[in-house]
């Protein structure tokens, strides 16, 4: 079984989620004390489950080199782990940075976990997969962190808090996000925990005293960001005038997508590549958080970002056509907008809308924006662009121009007529 369950991928190019709640709400990283860790979601020996890479690259129960393999959960029979091989014993400097990283040792089979917590085999399970981790059988592989955020979750269902099908829900949510998450500080701190001060120094050595010092700061600093989230996210719903609005909410969602990758992967070398891909996201994360968009995901070469209102949709969709034109090393690059309704689902979002945005950036030319007529509806609306470009009228008081392009037939969505969308120049 894989070491992580993934969700269903987003449709219309809307793939993978980059949201969902906080390992604050479930899983290991909710537990009180010590035994508190944000990576525990995505790093630590769930029960019933595999975790993912350590710091150190070794792995958990069903994955750590020597280590326990993963098997069949049986019948849940209490008593001591099932004993393997001599050389399947987990390395022990591994197991230090485990404990390092999660504040406990392991002490439980999934059997003996969810007993102390309270709750079924097949409930715990249920948590346990949800949060991305394979079956462990009877490996004495938990602790007392795993067992204290099973209960904690299972409470919440208990006061009536949360649906059990919600709980599995949030439990798959944090599970999904702080696994892309601990992935991504592995791979950012990666030449720090694979090359040693001193000569002869080995990986383990290098990676205790890093993770010592690095893992109650990251700690706190993604508690922090969370809350910040939270709030923002929180504050958009209640400001929200009717509930018909909050259930269908219309938003402006745009794709950009570099021109060429393919032939790109092809040329570059792979760092080379990475390198790129990394500068294309980070300046495309900046320029949505800047101009009030919301970035939902970024996939290489492309990014998706949502914005409450045409005009902020508009900005960000030009400055990002703009901010790589002016970068030599970039491709060009292209974006499609449309504006109407959506469904969000773990920080995803789906629907038409979505389909239509990532349809008009494929046939949008390169270094262009293309928009749908309820986008163009919505900015001529707003006052921010004009009805019509009829040479008579006084267009300088207006930001952006709209020139209709030919109609044409849209796979699975039949017939659209793009507008090419472009900033008005002080001349008019």
């Amino acid at each position: 079984m894989p070491e992580r369950e993934t969700g269903p991928a987003g449709t219309g190019g809307a793939r993978g989620g980059a949201g969902g709640p906080s390992p604050a709400s479930s899983g290991p990283a909710a537990s009180p004390g010590p035994a508190s860790s944000e990576g525990s979601s995505s790093s630590s020996a769930s029960p019933g489950a595999a975790p993912a890479e350590s710091a150190s690259g070794a792995q958990g129960p069903a994955g750590t080199p020597g280590g326990p393999a993963a098997r069949s959960a049986g019948g849940g029979q209490d008593g001591p782990a099932e004993k393997g091989d001599p050389d399947d014993d987990p390395d022990p400097s591994a197991l230090r940075i485990e404990e390092l990283i999660l504040g406990a040792e392991r002490q439980y089979t999934p059997f003996q976990a969810a007993r102390a917590a309270g709750v079924s085999m097949e409930l715990a399970s249920r948590f346990w997969r949800a949060m991305g981790f394979a079956d462990v059988g009877q490996a004495r592989a938990l602790t007392e962190a795993d067992v204290l955020a099973l209960r904690r979750l299972a409470g919440l269902v208990e006061a009536g808090l949360l649906s059990e099908p919600m709980a599995v829900q949030v439990a798959r949510s944090t599970g999904q996000t702080t696994a892309r998450l601990a992935d991504w500080q592995i791979d950012s701190f990666l030449m720090g925990l694979t090359e040693p001060p001193e000569p002869g120094m080995t990986r383990n050595e290098v990676t205790f005293p890093l993770v010592q010092l690095l893992l109650p700061e990251l700690e706190e600093f993604l508690v922090y960001v969370w809350r910040r989230q939270l709030a923002a996210a929180t504050g958009r719903v209640v400001q929200v005038k009717d509930d018909d609005e909050m259930v269908n909410r219309r938003q402006a969602i745009g794709f950009a997508d570099l021109v060429g990758f393919t032939r790109l992967t092809r040329r570059l070398e792979e760092e080379e590549l990475g390198e790129l891909v990394e500068a294309f996201e980070t300046t495309a994360a900046d320029l949505v958080a800047a101009h009030g968009g919301r970035l939902i995901k970024a996939l290489g070469d492309e990014v998706l970002y949502v914005a409450e209102d045409a005009e902020t949709a508009a900005e960000i969709g030009l400055r990002l056509i703009e901010t790589m034109a002016n970068d030599a090393t970039m491709p060009e690059l292209r974006v499609g907008i449309a504006f109407g309704t959506m469904t969000t689902r773990m920080g995803d979002v789906f629907g038409n809308t979505v389909n239509l945005a990532s349809r008009l950036t494929s046939i949008a030319p390169k270094d262009t924006v293309l928009v749908d007529g309820a986008f163009r509806a919505e900015l001529t609306a707003s006052g921010a662009a004009p009805e019509s470009e009829k040479e008579s009228e006084d267009l300088s008081g207006y930001r952006y121009a709209l020139q209709p392009l030919y109609q044409r037939p849209v796979r699975g969505l039949g017939v659209v007529e793009p507008w090419l969308l472009r900033r008005r120049t002080p001349e008019g």
